[in-house]
This record gives C-alpha cells, structure tokens and sequence, in this order.
C-alpha cells in the first residue's frame, strides 16, 4: 500500500499514455482532472490485487468513444462518480471497497483516480487490458467468462441507464448505439469484480508499470539513446521504426477514430516507409509493406526525441516519431484471446505472428 502524489500522478499519466497503444483518451485532459481531483481531496491510496479481500467488491469507471471527440467535448467532471454510484445502488451494494482502470490510456487510467479521490475509496493496482482495446468485450475478465454487465452509463448532459445484456460482444453493441447518441463520448462502469476476479484475471501491477514508464520518459539522461535503452529495459520493447509522418487519414465512425498513418524513413530507417493502421488503438504496424507487429502486441508511437507518447489523435504531417514494439500480456495469446483481439476481428487478413518472431525475422 502506498499513496499517490502529483508526482505520481505525471509519471502514470504519460506512462499510462504510452500503454495506450495510441488510444485511452487525451493524457493531457486526464492528468489534469486527476491532479485537481488529489488537490481537493488529498492523495489517492493504491492497493495491490493480493492486498484486497476476496469478497470485497470493485467497479471500474472509464470513458467509451472516439478519443478525438474529447479535445472539445470535455467532461464537466461529475459523471465519474454519477455512473459509479449508479451501479453501485443497482448492485446493492452499500460499500464499494475501491476500483480501478479498465484500461491503461490517457484518460482511463486517469478516470478511477478521480472517483477514488473523490470518494475516499483505494485504488488497485490493476486492469483488464494491459494495454488500451476499442470494444467492452476486450477485457481479460471476457476471456475466463466474467459478464461485461449490469453496466451504467451516462453523459455529461446527466442522462444515465442501465444495462443487462445476453453477452458481452451485445454489451459492446448497445452501448456503442448510446454513445455515438451521447455525442461520440460517454462515461460507463462496467465487470463489476470482486477481489478474488481481480486477482485471477486481471492484469497486476499496471498503475505501477505506467508510473516506472512515465519516470523515464520524463526523466533526464545524458542522450537521447540513453533514454532510449532505459525505456526498452523498463517494457521489455522493441525499436521498430524511426520517421517523419507524410500523410494521416482519420474518420470518426460508429463511435471509433479509424485510420492510417503513412511514416516516412529516418536515420537506420532512411528509404523506408511504414504505415500504422488504427482503429482508436495502433492495430497493425506495417514497413514497406510487411508487417512488423500486429494487435495483440502493442504498438506505441513516440516523440523521435523526447519519447513522449504520440496518441492518435495528436498524429499530423510533418511529426517525427518512433515506433515501438511490446509483448502482449500472456492472457491476449491464447486461441480465444487472439479470436477477441486478433488481426482478423478488425478485418486484417493476417494470422497473428508474435512480434519477438516478426523482429528476429526482420533482424536477418
């Protein structure tokens, strides 16, 4: 157990970012919100899964929608706690005991440090990603038969609902209806879990994760390669691709930034080109037309000189960046979850190749 500061709070927000895969929401809005939320109510106690009871109970906030959408549609703040205590009262439950990201990304990891400073509730250490995905069902609690439901959501306007559905690729479905009617965005709470779940099917320790990622990415070293080596030590990561973006393709549909980012070659990479296709999260990393590293695994844009993760949104002509490659967590490996989050559910007619083969392949 351990408390967290404004300190820490920098350090998960950009670490949180660069797990984001590209997606999670804005880093900048979420760190903010979080910052004022520890301001107001003092700094926000983190709890590891094996500190929690087996029968206490968790709930989750996040934001649902097209990333882009919140650099002009902000949240007023108070839907957080709103669909969290929304759900709350649906469950019965008198006493939450804490909650905790879905995701790692900009805004969502960011989001449950608001409701637990807000409502003095812990924080866990913990999520159902490892990364950030674009759907409800990609959740490791899916993958070992958890229900994605009852779900509440709600806006910014005060409308509020809740969900039951039959599984949770229909969770996914409806709430997607509800958010493009929400304005493209919308605050939901969702996996209910007790303390047993989050310790069998959540993914440990990635609120700590993002803050050693974001101490180095904010950190000072001697060069630029230096920074570079201590960030590949820390995610255990590849070196993919270095370059200047040429031409950025992006639409809003159906609640989801779509798109494709062309990437052309600097430095070792010089005569190259690489393409990244992104439905709100980097899916497919392509150089001159293979591919180097595909969804499960995460692929993550930075800053070509200060690392500083580069989400989708933020994607423009002229940007020089890096392209990196991490190992998904184990859970995302299996049959049934490269079934859920695979090259071939977004429609890549790809079989899914690990990126350790793909860059040893690369390397020959």
């Amino acid at each position: 157990m351990r408390y967290l500061d404004a300190e820490a709070i920098e350090n998960i927000a950009v670490g949180a970012a660069f797990l984001g895969t590209g997606g999670g929401g804005d880093p900048y809005i979420g760190k903010m919100m979080a910052l004022s939320a520890i301001e107001n109510n003092g700094p926000v106690q983190l709890l590891s899964p094996e500190e929690v009871e087996d029968d206490d109970f968790f709930i989750p906030a996040a934001m649902m929608g097209a990333p882009s959408v919140m650099i002009e549609k902000f949240p007023n703040g108070n839907e957080f706690v709103r669909v969290f205590e929304k759900l709350g009262r649906y469950l019965g439950k008198e006493t939450i005991r804490g909650t905790f990201p879905m995701e790692a990304g900009g805004v969502n990891s960011m989001i449950p440090i608001v409701v637990a400073a807000q409502m003095g509730i812990p924080l866990i250490d913990c999520d159902s990603m490892g990364r950030a995905f674009p759907e409800l069902q990609m959740a490791t609690f899916n993958l070992h038969g958890m229900s994605a439901t009852p779900m509440a959501i709600t806006d910014e306007k005060g409308n509020i609902g809740i969900m039951e559905t039959i599984d949770n690729k229909w969770t996914e479905r409806l709430a997607r209806v509800q958010t493009v009617e929400m304005g493209a965005s919308a605050m939901v709470s969702i996996y209910p879990a007790t303390g047993r779940q989050l310790k069998d099917y959540g993914i440990h320790n990635i609120i700590t994760l993002s803050e050693e990622i974001g101490k180095v990415i904010r950190g000072t070293y001697e060069n630029e390669q230096e920074k570079m080596t201590a960030l590949l030590e820390v995610t255990n990561g590849f070196q993919l691709f270095q370059g200047k973006i040429i031409d950025v393709k992006r639409e809003i549909k159906g609640g989801f930034n779509f798109g494709r980012v062309k990437i052309s070659g600097l430095n070792d990479n010089l005569g190259d080109e690489a393409v990244i296709h992104f439905q709100n999260e980097n899916l497919v990393a392509e150089k001159n037309g293979v591919p180097i590293a595909m969804t499960p695994d995460l692929i993550c844009m930075v800053d070509l000189e200060t690392l500083a993760p580069v989400t989708t949104e933020a994607l423009k002509y002229g940007k020089r960046v890096q392209v990196m490659g991490l190992i998904a967590d184990s859970d995302w490996r299996t049959e049934i979850g490269i079934e859920t989050v695979g090259p071939k559910y977004f429609g890549y007619d790809l079989e899914y190749v690990p990126i350790e083969t793909l860059v040893a392949k690369e390397d020959k």
